[in-house]
């Protein structure tokens, strides 16, 4: 029961009102006491302490989803509201406690104003078994709880959500002459509207509400979950199923927003699955139709082929629908959307062949010191996902913002869709990657990026359909990128050995391609023959390198030992960089980086460089090799251990740092939206690469003058 599950060992005080578990300021004017590494700020009362238990993690975050999402005031809501439940047996009362309680808004507290009830879980552990989304008449055990709680409160309390971040659950109750009856919900209405918006059955966009990034992460989950654990599908085959669904959510908003068209993406109250788990058909056919219009409509892009069925049941694609029907994801944040997307893209596509996907923290170190321009094309030969091409359009959409503060989130967005058109270009050999990098730009354009299937290293060679593609883009011809940010794959265990490929190397620069040794005469390096295969991220900086055009920057992974092995090898790539190139700046990157995102144990380093223009050469070649001062650090904290926890500041006698912030929540009440700040505290993360980023735009600006490419201007 909600009582036991959030009982924090500490008496509750008498009263319709617990506070269990809560502890306030003892300066109400004042900041918090220091909290302790198990202890939050309560989000409802912003003042009141809590032990964070799994149970109150999950509760913390549902109160923050109910102002963001759902507009509900955090004056109207109460932790712990005691409410009093008859034994049908012995008829005797105990009291009871709702997770979160929310009234009518401005009244007092009461069960004559209490309208809605939630009720929040601890999360289940995870196990080796696959998981299984349940249906609201499998859960109807755990959902007496919330329909005793509902019955309690009495006839104003119409409204009920249960949820332990695994299921989600919204109820109805409707009085009828006999007793009450309790139904279920796509959702829930905002703030105080007594009429459901998108929930029984969206006729508009303006209908819908845009997601809450807790809430749309969780709706992402649960519907692969959904699918995965329910429909018999491997991780990866489940992952794809839903990506089909949410190109069909996506289009069918387009054709309602552009067109005017009635929306098909919907689900009803009719349709929801009561009693078994059979979906309605009717609601399969139209997401059915809506997939294959999206097929037609990237026919040209080549995003699908025939391979490409959705196959789901009409369970399936009725509950997935029921989950994303009343979210407007071309109005929901961009960021969140893209949070969201790449979560499950991270748990679901991890590669065979050396594709480690760079952890968000490298990735948007990597744009923030390149500093992609507007009228710049950036580019990722090995784009995987896409996770510089997101980030690259994220840079720029929250440059814009600060420069234009009352831009309006429509005019940014077609502004970033016509950037990403023009300027956002990746390639992977992988095509469930190209395809997933595509969609990565989508959920922030509303327009497939430009990705192509191909072999980067053989480009403009090569048998993969992307290359030939390609081959016709200017933007992307060897020579002409001005912004390449790669993680290129790399290992000994996955060579370069076909002779075409490594024959062109041979013939376009004399570098790679063959074996190197030092003279035993003097030491010095020299080629001994031709390689019988060469590692990946050798080629890889070579082709980057060719790839940029003169003055254009290169932000690069590579593992530690190509830039401080001793080998011959390695000491021809670290020559042949800085043959063609300066180094802006080298970051090296601790072992955390890699190992939860990625699950590779490596160390590694973000290498920063120029390509020399013709004249830079040739005054080295008559002058010497110039010296000028190169940005280099060392992150020690990324911000997360080993597992993926979070690591925070301390001060010197080991108590988490917390900094306070404002942030503008959306309130709704008497019909009307409106936003009001207020301050709250986070933990402080302990992580360098901001610091790194910030650190090296102060030095470009204190050795301006010294620095080749740019004092020459």
């Amino acid at each position: 029961m909600a009582d036991e599950q959030l009982d924090l060992g500490i008496p509750m005080p008498e009263g319709p009102r617990g506070k269990g578990g809560s502890k306030e300021r003892s300066d109400q004017g004042g900041p918090p006491r220091r909290l302790g590494d198990d202890e939050t700020i309560d989000y409802i009362s912003n003042k009141d302490i809590l032990k964070l238990t799994d149970a109150e993690r999950v509760r913390q975050r549902i109160a923050e989803v109910l102002v963001h999402q759902y507009g509900i005031h955090p004056d109207d809501m109460a932790r712990d509201y005691v409410l009093q439940i008859p034994n049908p047996e012995t008829g005797r009362m105990s009291r009871r406690r709702a997770s979160i309680a929310i009234f009518e808004h401005g009244k007092p507290k009461s069960l004559e104003t209490l309208k809605r009830i939630v009720v929040t879980k601890a999360r289940p552990k995870g196990g080796r078994t696959v998981t299984k989304i349940r249906t609201y008449a499998q859960a109807d055990a755990q959902l007496d709880e919330l329909r005793e709680l509902m019955l309690a409160a009495g006839p104003s309390c119409t409204l009920g959500m249960w949820t332990d971040d695994k299921d989600l659950y919204f109820v109805e109750r409707k009085d009828t002459r006999f007793e009450p009856e309790f139904h279920p919900l796509p959702n829930w209405p905002r703030g105080d509207d007594t009429e459901f918006d998108a929930t029984r059955d969206a006729t508009s966009l303006a209908q819908l509400r845009h997601a809450d990034e807790y809430m749309l992460r969780f709706a992402f989950r649960r519907c692969h979950n959904f699918v995965h654990g329910n429909e018999g599908l491997p991780k990866d085959a489940a992952f794809w199923q839903f990506l089909y669904v949410l190109f069909a959510k996506i289009h069918d908003e387009r054709l309602v927003r552009e067109h005017g068209s009635v929306p098909r993406f919907r689900v009803g109250q009719d349709d929801l699955d009561r009693k078994g788990n059979t979906g309605s058909p009717t609601v399969a056919r139209r997401i059915r139709e809506l997939f294959d219009e999206v097929k037609r409509f990237y026919d040209d892009q080549g995003l699908f082929d025939h391979r490409d069925e959705l196959t789901l049941s009409d369970a399936a694609l009725t509950f997935i629908t029921s989950e994303l029907a009343p979210y407007n994801l071309y109005a929901t944040p961009i960021d969140a959307k893209g949070i969201a997307y790449q979560e499950l893209v991270g748990d679901n596509l991890r590669g065979d062949r050396g594709q480690y996907f760079t952890p968000s923290g490298a990735v948007k170190l990597m744009v923030d010191i390149l500093d992609p321009q507007e009228d710049e094309t950036v580019f990722d030969p090995c784009c995987g996902t896409g996770g510089f091409l997101r980030e690259t359009l994220n840079h720029l959409l929250a440059r814009w913002k600060r420069e234009n503060p009352t831009a309006t989130l429509p005019d940014l967005r077609k502004r970033l869709a016509a950037y990403a058109r023009g300027h956002i270009y990746g390639a992977d050999f992988d095509p469930f990657l190209r395809r997933a990098a595509a969609m990565s730009v989508m959920m922030l354009t509303d327009v497939a990026g430009n990705a192509y299937q191909m072999d980067s290293i053989a480009f403009p060679d090569g048998h993969l359909p992307g290359n030939d593609e390609a081959k016709g883009v200017e933007q992307i011809q060897l020579g002409t990128v001005q912004v390449l940010m790669t993680n290129p794959p790399f290992g000994s265990d996955i060579p370069f050995s076909e002779s075409a490929v490594l024959g062109k190397y041979r013939e376009r620069a004399p570098k790679w391609g063959v074996a190197w040794a030092y003279s035993k005469k003097d030491g010095q390096l020299e080629r001994t023959g031709l390689a019988t295969a060469v590692a990946p991220e050798q080629l890889f900086v070579q082709r980057s390198i060719e790839w940029v055009r003169p003055g254009g920057r290169i932000g690069i992974v590579l593992p530690n030992g190509i830039l401080s092995n001793p080998g011959p090898s390695d000491e021809a790539v670290r020559r042949f960089i800085l043959q063609e190139c300066w180094v802006m700046a080298s970051v090296e990157l601790p072992v955390e980086t890699f190992i939860y995102d990625a699950g590779v144990n490596i160390l590694t380093t973000l290498l920063f460089l120029r390509r020399k223009t013709v004249e830079e050469k040739q005054a080295e070649d008559f002058h010497g090799a110039e010296n000028y001062p190169v940005f280099m650090a060392v992150a020690e904290k990324v911000g997360i251990d080993r597992r993926g926890n979070p690591v925070y500041e301390r001060t010197p006698e080991g108590s988490v740092k917390y900094e306070e912030f404002t942030t503008m929540e959306t309130l709704r009440m008497g019909g009307v939206e409106t936003q009001r700040p207020i301050k709250r505290q986070r933990p402080i993360l302990d992580n360098d690469l901001p610091r790194i980023a910030e650190e090296y735009h102060e030095f470009v600006k204190r050795y301006e003058h010294e620095l080749p490419w740019k004092a020459r201007r």
